[in-house]
């Protein structure tokens, strides 16, 4: 059997969804399907959010003579025929109504009851931290899979994608092995180093990952960049109003890290960024992790998102253009400044 893996690039928690999704399919979907694990291929396809299409309907067609099955793990959903399996926690998981009705008639069965969850393969919640605590529940609760060795894995997904560091500076200044891999993953421009990291980060300690030969080597120059954002966007950040805004765009860079604005500057509410890449020209848009600001009284982003073609979390989104429409996404961002300044908390 052939099993492609589309996972959420660049991005810690969507390479750690990969591996705990792979785990909990050969030790709990092959004995189900009488299958050998080792007769399984496990293939990893990255998925970016850029502005267009998506999927490409054609990565998800079945392999020649071949059984396939199809996953997308931590990112949006699709109404494939071929999709296997899908699981999210974004607020903003469907693009479309339609993408949601089809969601939702995948719970059900022919005569339209609602499938016993042992039968279900495609999974959403937004109050999950992280995609790979999600994927680690219902495996555990719907088919049984032992998480037990996976709880370090879990918890610093968690702490990534949710930002629950004790401070800016833990954030910045990366001491942990988790924090060091996710600038690794952000920033990788080689299309085979995530597929290749991915089958490890379930099978050794996140320690033992980072000192791999083909992953050490890669975090002095990183770190030297890393630190090039930090100086650049304390040039350029403006706080005006709880609001920090910069705009990088003269520096393309394929990532930074989102918790330097709130490392300059502690007393802001939210942050808007604007960067350009090799595939697109980005929006960033965050709230201060750190803020005193009671959650009821924050703005839900994902939504300000969504009316650009963006989304996300409530506490952080982003908007993608393609890269040609710098001035576009520097209108929206300006936008969003505005909205965001005139806000009182």
């Amino acid at each position: 059997m052939l099993v492609r893996v589309f996972y959420h690039d660049k991005c810690f928690d969507g390479a750690c969804s990969a591996s705990i999704f792979t785990r909990f399919h050969r030790e709990c979907i092959a004995p189900r399907l009488n299958l050998d694990p080792a007769n399984i291929q496990y293939q990893y396809h990255g998925l970016v959010h850029r502005a267009g299409a998506l999927f490409d309907e054609s990565t998800f067609a079945p392999a020649p003579s071949t059984p396939t099955q199809n996953a997308i793990v931590d990112f949006k959903y699709s109404p494939s025929p071929n999709l296997t399996w899908w699981f999210d926690h974004h607020l903003s998981a469907f693009l479309t109504p339609a993408d949601r009705a089809h969601f939702d008639r995948s719970q059900l069965s022919p005569t339209g009851q609602p499938l016993p969850p042992a039968q279900l393969t495609k999974f959403v919640d937004t109050s999950y931290t992280s995609c790979t605590s999600y994927i680690a529940h219902i495996a555990q609760t719907h088919f049984g899979f032992n998480t037990a060795p996976l709880a370090d894995l879990i918890h610093w997904a968690n702490i990534v994608d949710g930002a629950l560091y004790a401070s800016p500076t833990a954030a910045v200044e990366m001491a942990e092995p988790a924090m060091k891999l996710t600038l690794i993953i952000e920033s990788t421009q080689d299309p085979a180093f995530i597929p290749r990291l991915i089958p490890l980060l379930t099978s050794l300690p996140l320690a033992d990952v980072l000192a791999q030969p083909f992953v050490a080597p890669l975090l002095p120059p990183l770190l030297q960049h890393h630190q090039f954002a930090i100086n650049l966007i304390r040039q350029r950040a403006q706080l005006h109003q709880g609001t920090i805004f910069f705009d990088i765009t003269d520096h393309p860079m394929e990532g930074f890290n989102k918790f330097i604005p709130y490392y300059l500057h502690p007393d802001a509410v939210y942050s808007i960024g604007l960067s350009k890449s090799s595939f697109r020209t980005k929006v960033a848009v965050g709230t201060n992790p750190w803020t005193k600001i009671p959650p009821a009284n924050l703005v839900n982003l994902a939504q300000i998102c969504e009316r650009y073609g963006g989304g996300g979390h409530a506490r952080v989104g982003a908007i993608s253009f393609p890269p040609d429409q710098e001035e576009a996404a520097r209108k929206a961002a300006l936008e969003i400044v505005t909205e965001l300044r005139g806000q009182k908390p």
